[in-house]
């Protein structure tokens, strides 16, 4: 397993577009991918999940990886995270 913390900087947190886009990419990978949010930990390929998680600008959140391609999937999807996945 291998994870990376990160802070959302989407000013709106991770309202529907941009957990539609987390999701979909994470939907594409091999890993198991989780998303770490306090206490909760969320599975990051259901946008229902995301959403339900109400995560706010400025949330810090680890995000892992565990499975065949789990560094290129952390990797790229912590990419597309700090980018601001789309907004």
């Amino acid at each position: 397993m291998v994870s990376k913390k990160i802070v959302i900087n989407n000013p709106s947190g991770l309202h529907a577009r941009p957990a539609s886009v987390l999701a979909q990419a994470a939907g594409k990978c091999n890993s198991d991918v989780t998303i770490v949010v306090g206490e909760r930990t969320i599975v990051a390929k259901s946008i229902l999940n995301i959403m339900a998680a109400a995560i706010k600008k400025g949330t810090e959140i680890e995000l892992r990886c565990e499975g065949t391609d789990e560094e290129q999937d952390l990797e790229k999807l912590a990419a597309l995270i700090e980018s601001g996945l789309g907004e």
